[in-house]
């Protein structure tokens, strides 16, 4: 196992709060940022990568969407494209990794 610093996968406060409040609980991202077993620290708080899984946008579902906090994957569409100041075109195609990850009790 190896110790990652949490700012590579969670791109900011916000979705660190929604780590630790267990609103998150995955992120697709344009690289990889861990391994399996890999774990990495919020606030005092352990979590685990339990799955890291090389996918394409198109394979996104409604549940990938919920376990990144949005309610629908139209609203995590659009939530991309505002998170990218607007310069965000979905494309099916695209590669992407899910990171699924959870919270380790000590």
């Amino acid at each position: 196992m190896s110790e990652n610093d949490p700012a590579d996968l969670l791109p900011n406060d916000r979705v660190k709060r929604s780590a630790l409040d267990g609103d998150v609980t995955q992120l697709h991202r344009g690289n990889r940022y861990g391994e399996e077993g890999d774990t990495f620290e919020v606030d005092g708080v352990t979590f685990e990568l339990t799955e890291v899984t090389e996918r394409t946008l198109g394979d996104m579902t409604d549940a990938d969407a919920k376990r990144e906090g949005s309610p629908s994957l139209e609203a995590y569409k659009e939530r991309m494209v505002r998170a990218h100041g607007g310069s965000f075109d979905w494309d099916d195609d695209a590669d992407v990794v899910r990171h699924r990850f959870e919270r380790v009790d000590e």
